[in-house]
């Protein structure tokens, strides 16, 4: 029988090329780490991918945990501390035999333990890492475990904790000394309650927790596939503490309520890191927080995951893999400009490049780059950093945003002599953004001589694929898109809505995306400050796909919905 190598394994199993796979060993050889984690650093392959090379390469069967339903009576069997410090958790049981999902199956140690603890045999399956903590999740009520430490924290201050008390507003944050909030914010309760509140967003694959005051009440939302949620409420009197516990986990001054801060929080939970940017902002009934979330483990999209047609994908691999010019990608803020960019480093990464990023802050650490921040105490800003990468040997740099006419200078500068440069910049389409370079002060020659793409894209919410079902739009939205087409000769979908995405209809986004290749006529409009009307005119008459012309591409095929299509692309 013929033994079967990693390699083999990584090429029946994944799309990874003959070339990227070449680069995945030089940076193995520098890491040590296993191939197939190497794959997932460089955003490769996903850690799905990983999972099914394993458990080909170590002939355990994989589970996919995100399609079971656990059985909740198993999960009582073991401590939940055990279950999380083991990464694992049961999924089955077969006579006096008891499945456990892990992500390491082959960890001896802890299944004799599972062993003890359970009194029977145990028979272990490979689940990605994600899965195992989104169902030890699942099966703890946090619901439950807020009320305790809200009840825990009301009898520490006094009151009942379901109580709206007209007054409360006068017993506010300004009435409490700096001691009293840090003697406060180290209080068991408020501690599990501020844990608690960034445990459940991370369930629920949040990318923002807002915690914002009101006249009488505390309001938690969270930011969900771009989309604000009222999360939970809290009493008035919980306020104080609970942004003062959030301010000193990212080393911001609690003393100071009147001006906005920012501040940076680094977490470690189910096994995983997290970093929190963290905004303090003064309102009128106390400090508003946000709290982005970012996952440290670095962005793990493959751009053929985005959602970029084929045919505009091909375009783009070709104009990315150049080696010189600016490719800038545009839309406002949210719309996944950085996951596309990283996307990109994550392709283009390999032993023979030297890649350089300045960014505003640094919110994906990619292995094999060197990446600066920007520190405007310490004089590091956009332009200053370009100007320092030109002194580096650089192949590829990226730079986080073009904001003013001297970064936009030096981007130009970089990418007449020689160098790839990536940057976003904030344009509501692809045309307009030569146009904004212009405007920095950037002359039209130079614009024409340098700019070589720009990808406009926005995020549309994914049908949720639990509760899909097949419904008739209204006739005034498929009006308002001008579909060339009859309406019954179509199958339009939409989420009914059930518990996995929160009755939303909706899980997860994608991309829609507009690909405008500089081309000789594009760049005689540029040079003689053409309208971008006149600048889209004949981008689409080289064959450009406009973001509405993808949206519906995206309706058509199932994927969102027209709801969804108009609500982020409709232009009039």
């Amino acid at each position: 029988m013929e033994t079967r190598t990693v390699l083999d394994i990584i090429r029946e199993v994944t799309n990874v090329s003959p070339e990227q796979l070449k680069n995945a060993l030089e940076v193995q050889k520098e890491t040590r780490d296993p191939l197939a984690q190497v794959l997932v650093n460089m955003g490769l392959i996903t850690e799905k991918d990983k999972a099914r090379i394993l458990s080909r390469q170590w002939g355990i069967p994989y589970v996919d945990l995100s399609e079971r339903q656990l059985d909740k009576d198993l999960l009582k069997i073991f401590p939940m501390h055990l279950l999380q410090r083991w990464k694992a958790v049961p999924i089955g049981r077969n006579g006096q035999r008891l499945t456990m999902a892990m992500v390491n199956p082959l960890d001896v140690y802890a299944v004799d333990q599972m062993r003890l603890v359970a009194g029977t045999d145990i028979e272990s399956v490979i689940a990605t890492p994600d899965d195992i903590a989104a169902a030890l999740g699942q099966s703890v009520s946090t619901t439950e475990e807020i009320g305790a430490a809200l009840q825990e924290m009301s009898e520490e201050l006094g009151g009942d904790p379901g109580a709206d008390i007209e007054l409360e507003e006068k017993k506010g944050e300004d009435d409490l000394s700096t001691d009293q909030l840090l003697e406060m914010v180290d209080d068991a309760p408020v501690v599990r309650l501020a844990n608690l509140i960034i445990r459940q967003a991370i369930k629920d694959k949040a990318s923002d927790i807002h915690i914002q005051p009101d006249v009488n009440r505390v309001r938690i939302r969270f930011r969900i596939d771009g989309i604000l949620h009222d999360t939970m409420t809290v009493p008035k009197r919980v306020q104080a503490p609970l942004i003062s516990r959030i301010k000193v986990m990212a080393d911001m001054d609690i003393a100071e309520k009147r001006a906005p801060q920012d501040g940076r929080i680094s977490l470690k939970m189910s096994g995983r890191e997290y970093d929190f940017r963290v905004s303090s902002n003064p309102g009128v009934h106390g400090e508003k927080v946000v709290m982005r979330i970012l996952d440290k483990r670095g962005v793990q999209v493959t751009l053929n995951q985005l959602g970029i047609p084929q045919t505009m994908l091909e375009e783009f691999e070709e104009l990315i893999h150049r080696s010189y010019g600016i490719v800038t990608v545009t839309g406002p803020t949210g719309s996944g400009k950085s996951t596309t960019l990283y996307s990109v480093l994550n392709t283009l990464n390999s032993p023979e490049k030297n890649i350089l990023t300045i960014e505003d802050p640094v919110e994906y650490q990619l292995p094999g780059l060197t990446q600066t921040q920007v520190n405007a105490r310490a004089g590091v800003t956009f332009a200053s950093a370009l100007r320092a990468f030109l002194r580096q040997d650089p192949d590829i740099i990226l730079v986080g945003e073009i904001r003013d006419r001297e970064t936009a200078l030096i981007a130009t500068e970089a990418a007449l002599t020689g160098h790839l440069v990536f940057s976003t910049l904030h344009t509501n389409d692809a045309p307009t953004a030569v146009g904004r370079m212009i405007e920095m002060g950037v002359e039209p020659f130079l614009v024409a001589s340098s700019v070589i793409g720009v990808l406009a894209q926005r995020l549309v919410r994914v049908i949720c694929p639990e509760c899909k079902e097949a419904y008739t739009p209204p006739a005034e939205a498929f009006r308002r898109l001008n579909l060339a087409m009859d309406m019954d000769s179509v199958t339009f979908y939409r989420g009914r809505g059930c518990e996995r995405c929160r009755g939303t209809g909706y899980k997860g986004r994608i991309g829609v995306f507009e690909l405008m290749v500089m081309n000789d006529h594009i760049r005689e409009l540029v040079l003689k400050k053409a309208p971008a009307h006149r600048i889209r005119d004949e981008a689409l008459d080289a064959g450009m796909t406009t973001l509405r012309q993808d949206a519906m591409q995206k309706v058509l095929e199932g994927v969102t919905t027209m709801e969804e299509a108009l609500r982020v692309v409709y232009t009039g």
